[in-house]
């Protein structure tokens, strides 16, 4: 359906939804490299002043990509529940920002609607906000998740230590993961990407965390992250598999290009559960997602890829994971500029994870190409913690030496927890406690002999 408007002079004729979506969204680079973006700031005002317009229920009665055609797309609309929609699908998105905002509507209030959300509504609300606006809208949103440590409750800010190694050494990998744990980092995950990603080597690791973990009774879990089919291939080898990994997209032909089927990921989420290794949940899945993916595997359709990485989000929801993440500034500048454009960016997909029901982290993130530094990370970091975000990365010195990336230190865990006043999984907390740690994995001096000592009794 097309749909127009006159700006002064000017008018401005959008022959479709998903053109609309594109042009109302901010500027990006990911977008202008695939044709899509607004050619001028005032086409971009008339889409999103066109888009505010438009009913929910309109995204129902046309699909960005036909479900003939995507099984995401097939997914999206089976799952859609029309009772719980009836509230909201009458409202515009603009009527929909409103209502997010407004201090009448409840975290419960959206946790009710959320089984009648399509993706492209969040998305297309998310267009039309500010940063403070979502922030605020997404502060509404908890969402709690277990396995051996309970994630997401009020007031608290897990992380996933980030130990990769150039060459899987397993001291390497060791010492990072001690040194996380002494700033009280891994309740969220200690997750490798392997160097060498092949089912001995995947074996290999996780063997090692899992020993770390049994010796010295920590609650966490761990992760290898490896493909979807490894993993199922290590546990029918008998490997101590917490977590299944696998990193997804909004279209099936995306997925198709990461080697994925829906059928694995339930599959392998099976799999995962039948082996009982959750002691207060089990929810077994680990996604990850970012901007630009669809558009790098020319799997994007014409669609923005903001819009893109919120149908991603549907996906993920399906599986029930202990925890989602989008790696916002890790696949570069050709999809996201700058840190301006890395900022927002990770404020949306929080957003929109948080809003569809998501134990939504982000990988605040860059390349070293990128046009943006650790202050910008900062901002992004400090914006997220407000914002309620479940999880960031921890990596030693904030420099992933495998992946060769900028990302999110210990030393930055503990600043926001510290600024905040945020604490680790409880379960986790219990531990720190127990090894002489406080509640944001600080150390006196005096405390640090407590801290080896308690960790070699458990030998």
């Amino acid at each position: 359906m097309e749909r127009s408007i006159k700006l002064g002079h000017n008018h401005f004729s959008f022959p479709d939804l998903k053109t609309l979506m594109a042009k109302a969204s901010p500027a990006r680079s990911g977008d202008y490299l695939a044709g899509l973006g607004a050619q001028s700031d005032e086409e971009r005002a008339a889409a999103q002043m066109v888009l505010a317009d438009v009913p929910l229920s309109h995204f129902i009665e046309e699909p960005l990509i036909s479900p003939e055609l995507d099984n995401i797309s097939r997914l999206i609309l089976e799952d859609l529940d029309s009772e719980a929609g009836a509230q909201i699908n009458s409202l515009s998105v603009g009527d929909f920002r409103n209502w997010l905002l407004s201090e009448k509507t409840t975290g419960e209030d959206i946790r009710r609607i959320r089984p009648g959300l399509m993706p492209e509504m969040v998305a297309a609300v998310s267009k039309i906000m500010r940063i403070q606006d979502m922030i605020l809208a997404a502060r509404k949103c908890t969402v709690v998740t277990s396995f051996r440590t309970t994630i997401g409750l009020p007031n608290t800010l897990s992380v996933r230590l980030q130990p990769n190694h150039p060459t899987d050494d397993e001291k390497g990998i060791l010492a990072s993961t001690l040194d996380g744990l002494m700033y009280g980092c891994g309740d969220a995950v200690v997750g490798i990407n392997p160097a060498t990603d092949n089912v001995p080597t995947v074996i290999r690791l996780l063997e090692l965390l899992d020993q770390l973990r049994s010796r010295y009774e920590i609650p966490m879990q761990s992760c290898v992250l490896t493909h979807v089919t490894t993993s199922m291939e290590a546990m029918a080898r008998g490997a101590p598999v917490d977590l299944v990994f696998q990193s997804i997209g909004g279209t099936e032909a995306l997925n198709r290009s990461f080697g994925v089927e829906l059928s694995m990921l339930q599959d392998s989420m099976q799999m995962a559960r039948s082996l009982h290794r959750g002691t207060v949940g089990n929810n077994v899945m680990y996604f990850e997602t970012g901007q630009g993916s669809a558009l790098s595997a020319n799997a994007h359709h014409g669609i923005d890829q903001q819009t893109l990485e919120a149908r991603a989000y549907a996906l993920a929801r399906k599986y029930e994971p202990l925890l989602v993440n989008t790696v916002v500034g890790f696949i570069g500048p050709e999809y996201l500029y700058d840190g301006k454009q890395i900022i927002r960016a990770g404020i949306e997909d929080h957003f929109c994870g948080k809003l569809m029901g998501l134990p939504m982290g982000v990988d605040v993130c860059y390349t070293n190409h990128a046009e943006a530094d650790q202050d910008d990370m900062d901002v992004l970091l400090t914006l997220l913690g407000a914002a309620g975000v479940t999880y960031i990365m921890g990596v030693p010195g904030a420099d992933d030496i495998m992946l060769n990336y900028q990302s999110t230190s210990f030393h930055d865990a503990m600043y926001i927890r510290n600024l905040l006043n945020l604490r680790p999984c409880p379960e986790f907390e219990e531990w720190l406690q127990s090894v002489g740690l406080d509640c944001q994995g600080k150390a006196t001096p005096a405390a640090l002999p407590h801290f080896f000592h308690a960790l070699e009794s458990r030998k």
